[in-house]
């Protein structure tokens, strides 16, 4: 089978030594842009646990339900948090959701994904997911890759996927962009290291919360060389070096203004004089772009 090292990465440990990830398998990532709605609930997940099924069929005897193992930032309510995933992927799907609670301000080990098939990184403050995944960021990605695990991330968790992670804030130079309340307890906008199984950088809630400048912002200044912002209740699945939208709402790509190709142009000036322009375009279900 071909590896699932994404094509924008080279294989190498967190040394830079080779990895030998022969007989992986082909691995999709799942960004979902956060949202509730049951009536996207089947296009939303359905893609991730059909994966999920499928790698559990080539790991245990058949008719065995999926393990999804649902990582949380437990901020004092996560039995809680986990009980509302779990009942909207057995909804979808017939699956074994599984809770990987990570206590607030402690990291995340790789060694509690035991024997699951799929891991859904869910949702709650950016930044807190960033720091928890902070110490696993290069092998983290290696073992989904080893294991053929596939990665669902869910508001925060497709934040954190991209290699360069827009985490949060609200200002860009000083100057507003989006709202005040939707800065993740940050007010200039920070961009830091994610976990990159996707090579563009996220934001979630576009149209709900007014992300889309965030992001703009982030581009035009060169902190983040292209990216996504996804609608609540829509799914962006990245496959290789195609990118696919599905469910409820639409996936605005920005892109520098330096790219070729149609769409909007935004001013992307962030107040100090510097930050260019980005191109932006949005994207309906059933439509694809190129992901690199």
């Amino acid at each position: 089978m071909p590896s699932c090292v994404p094509p924008w990465d080279e294989p190498g440990d967190e040394q830079g030594n080779d990895l030998d990830l022969e007989g992986t398998y082909d691995m999709h990532t799942y960004l979902i842009g956060g949202g509730w709605d049951e009536r996207g609930a089947e296009a939303v997940y359905g893609p991730f646990l059909e994966a999920a099924g499928q790698r559990a069929g080539r790991q245990r005897a058949a008719g065995d339900a999926a393990v999804v193992g649902c990582l949380l930032v437990d901020e004092g309510d996560g039995a809680g948090q986990f009980a509302r995933y779990e009942a909207v992927l057995r909804k979808v799907a017939d699956c074994a959701p599984v809770p990987l609670l990570v206590p607030l301000g402690e990291r995340f080990d790789v060694g509690a994904l035991g024997r699951v098939d799929a891991l859904l990184v869910c949702g709650g403050l950016t930044p807190a997911y960033q720091d928890a995944l902070a110490e696993v960021l290069g092998r983290l990605p290696r073992v989904l890759a080893e294991r053929g695990i596939p990665y669902a991330g869910f508001s925060a968790g497709a934040a954190v996927a991209a290699r360069r992670a827009v985490v949060g804030g609200w200002l860009a130079g000083g100057v507003p962009v989006c709202p005040e309340d939707t800065g993740e307890d940050l007010d200039e906008i920070e961009v830091r290291e994610g976990l990159g199984l996707v090579p563009f950088g996220v934001d979630v809630h576009a149209a709900q919360w007014g992300t889309l400048p965030r992001l703009i912002a982030a581009v035009a200044d060169g902190r983040v060389p292209h990216g996504v912002a996804i609608d609540e209740n829509t799914l962006l699945t990245v496959d290789g070096r195609t990118a696919r939208v599905s469910g409820l709402g639409r996936v605005h790509t920005v892109r520098p203004g330096t790219d070729s190709g149609t769409g909007t142009r935004a001013d992307g000036g962030n107040g100090d004089g510097t930050g260019g322009d980005v191109l932006v375009r949005s994207y309906a279900a059933g439509e694809s772009f190129a992901a690199d």
